[in-house]
């Protein structure tokens, strides 16, 4: 797991990476919130969708509920990021859909994509 941080618009936002998944379950979702928070000082995270398992793709499972309700009732804004075509899930793409709608929790294409949707601005490493 590797959590930096990237300014952008006057915001600081920290990104979890890592090519093994880092948020398995809710509590491990709670410690990375909260070295979002502490650490990196931000309440904007932008995850990599490789630093999630599989199982959060599959909605049955509630593992997504959980963690992003975790979020929400924290206060953190959320973007998720990375290539999501793969998944023919109906209920995962209308997930995905209507979470691009509100305001705590989005999908993006890439790491760029995500910062903008989380600062509304363009993104400065």
């Amino acid at each position: 797991m590797k959590l930096e941080t990237i300014t952008a618009n006057g915001q600081t936002v920290a990104v979890l990476t890592g090519a093994v998944p880092a948020v398995t379950e809710v509590q491990s979702a709670l410690d990375v919130m909260m070295a979002a928070k502490y650490e990196a000082g931000s309440q904007l995270l932008a995850i990599e969708k490789t630093a999630l398992p599989e199982e959060f793709f599959i909605l049955s499972t509630g593992l997504a509920g959980e963690i992003l309700q975790k979020f929400t009732n924290y206060g953190v804004k959320c973007a998720i990021y990375g290539d999501f075509s793969g998944y023919t899930s109906k209920p995962l793409r209308d997930f995905i859909r209507e979470s691009n709608r509100g305001s705590g929790v989005f999908f993006a294409a890439d790491r760029a994509e995500a910062v903008e949707r989380l600062t509304g601005g363009t993104a400065r490493a």
